[in-house]
């Protein structure tokens, strides 16, 4: 009988894990997971954990859901994969139709990608292919700090996570950031836009395209600002010409309360990125959203040589495209949207306590995305490490990103899933505090 053991060696002899310093596993085990169900995520062993952070922010309706389970089997028996240039098939079309149906009011055309960053990188192109076909050279990009958008060269080129970043800057193309709003207030919005149109009067004829996330900024530790930045970046962003890119791949299908973070500012940008939740989960899939105006610019005879050559293999797979649209069934099907509004609201309830902590620097929250920043420590103590492990140890997923503890569940989690989560979180933070007092055992 397989053991987490045995699978951990068989792993560790030939894979090569994203984001980890593989060293890391000669004394942090890997947990290796033999099936998922609902929130929770089952081991080789027996244990069973609740997934506080929907595997890497994914996953919408808990993991076997049987509705999409359902849609997938029966697209397997039908099409499983057909190449999307010169052809077309009944899912992916489907799907683009909803898309547009259900996002911001301009966004009409849908060009297929496979996942976040190759999003990213078609919609830089894209930008900057629209101003090189209306006879302007325009490759210089602005983005926020603290921002990131990818790990692709174009996608980490406009992010601004350093620790993404730096090895390969000599390989990024052109891009400079303009500040995020240091908190949720419309003063601090109102501060970071006043520079933003410093930088567009001074260099707008050389800028393609804004990028960023709206409302908060994911692998930049959840920071999170005010809706009024979104208004006042679209409106400068039309009035010097240049592209506004709204990188919803993390913030879309209802995570920040709504079901696009754009519409908190009731704003319709030139490009949508879209991924993660898409497929609820499920298979890679990624969609750039645009307008007529951009899609037209490439629109001509073949050899006037403006069309946008951009492809991938799995481009509007079939399988992807069905669990997308049993992910949107059971949105449209099921007010998701409201039973959020009450499930954050008992987060909230839930967060006040944090703030006690004295370890705590600050509890921010939009939406279903909550996060716990703590303070007094090092880079190097790999304090969210130790959260980490604290919290599988206790039945719970909990992956921070540095000091920042955060919580994005699926949307299915009950209240009492979610007194588990937090309840953990508090008592692993609580427990570094006690460490800070020289208490001793707590890890």
């Amino acid at each position: 009988m397989i053991d987490n053991n045995t699978m951990m060696q068989r792993d560790l002899e030939v894979i090569w894990h994203p984001c980890t310093q593989m060293k890391d596993h000669e004394t942090l085990p890997l947990i290796p997971i033999r099936s998922g169900k609902g929130v929770y995520l089952y081991d080789f062993d027996g244990n069973r954990y609740i997934d506080a952070v929907s595997s890497w922010w994914v996953n919408l309706f808990g993991h076997a859901n049987p509705f999409i389970n359902a849609r997938i089997k029966t697209q397997v028996d039908t099409l499983e994969h057909v190449l999307l240039a010169g052809f077309t098939h009944e899912p992916a079309v489907e799907l683009a139709h909803r898309l547009v149906d259900i996002t911001p009011e301009m966004l009409k055309k849908v060009f297929y990608v496979d996942n976040g960053s190759s999003a990213v990188e078609a919609a830089l192109k894209m930008s900057y292919h629209y101003h090189l076909n209306k006879g302007k050279h325009k490759a210089l990009f602005l983005s926020l700090t603290n921002s990131y958008h990818g790990e692709t060269i174009g996608a980490l080129s406009v992010g601004d996570v350093a620790l993404y970043k730096e090895t390969y800057a000599p390989l990024l193309i052109a891009n400079m950031q303009v500040p995020v709003p240091g908190d949720q207030t419309i003063e601090a919005a109102q501060e970071a836009l006043n520079t933003l149109q410093e930088v567009l009067e001074a260099k707008a004829d050389e800028i393609a395209a804004l990028i960023l996330e709206p409302l908060i900024q994911g692998a930049g530790g959840m920071h999170m600002y005010h809706a009024e930045y979104l208004s006042g970046a679209r409106a400068l962003t039309q009035k010097y010409d240049v592209h506004l890119i709204a990188d919803e791949i993390m913030t879309g299908f209802g995570r920040t309360g709504k079901m696009f973070a754009c519409e908190h500012a009731d704003i319709s940008p030139d490009f949508m990125t879209l991924s993660k939740g898409l497929t609820g989960g499920y298979l890679p899939l990624s969609v750039v959203m645009t307008t007529e105006e951009v899609y037209s610019a490439f629109y001509c005879d073949y050899n006037e040589y403006k069309a946008f050559l951009h492809s991938h293999s799995y481009t509007g797979n079939p399988l992807a495209c069905s669990a997308a649209l049993a992910t949107l069934d059971l949105f449209s099907q099921n007010d998701v949207l409201a039973e959020n509004e009450k499930k954050s609201h008992y987060i909230k309830e839930k967060l006040k306590r944090f703030s006690s902590l004295k370890n705590v620097k600050e509890v921010r929250q939009q939406g279903m995305v909550a996060a716990v920043e703590l303070q007094g420590y090092d880079a190097k103590e790999r304090i969210g490490l130790k959260i980490y492990t604290y919290g599988l140890k206790q039945g719970v997923l909990l992956r921070p990103l540095g000091n920042v503890i955060y919580f994005m569940p699926p949307y299915i989690i009950s209240n009492e899933e979610i007194d588990r989560m937090m309840d953990v979180a508090y008592a692993g933070i609580e427990k570094l505090k006690m460490r800070d007092e020289k208490w001793e055992g707590a890890f």
